[in-house]
């Protein structure tokens, strides 16, 4: 897939890839996940303890990263947005 507003992959990037992803295509429009102080995300985090907090890593998950999830993630921020009005 070629760049574009729903699509943007950084291979020039030092961290890339930042994530293994299965295919050879990475997102990286999402670069730090909107998603992450979503307690509930449709991603797959895992919750850690560190130094005595539970703390939400998203280490292994590619979820922001893969093209078609662009429309999910859009429509969680939209339903954020729409209760803090």
């Amino acid at each position: 897939m070629e760049n574009s507003y729903r699509y943007f992959e950084n291979r020039a990037c030092k961290y890339y890839p930042c994530h293994e992803v299965e295919n050879d295509e990475m997102n990286c429009l999402f670069c730090f996940c909107p998603l992450y102080e979503r307690e509930h995300c449709p991603g797959n985090p895992e919750y850690i303890n560190s130094k005595g907090r539970v703390i939400k890593s998203c280490m292994h998950c590619t979820f922001p990263h893969e093209a078609e999830n662009y429309d999910i993630i859009m429509q969680f921020l939209k339903k954020k947005a729409e209760t803090e009005k």
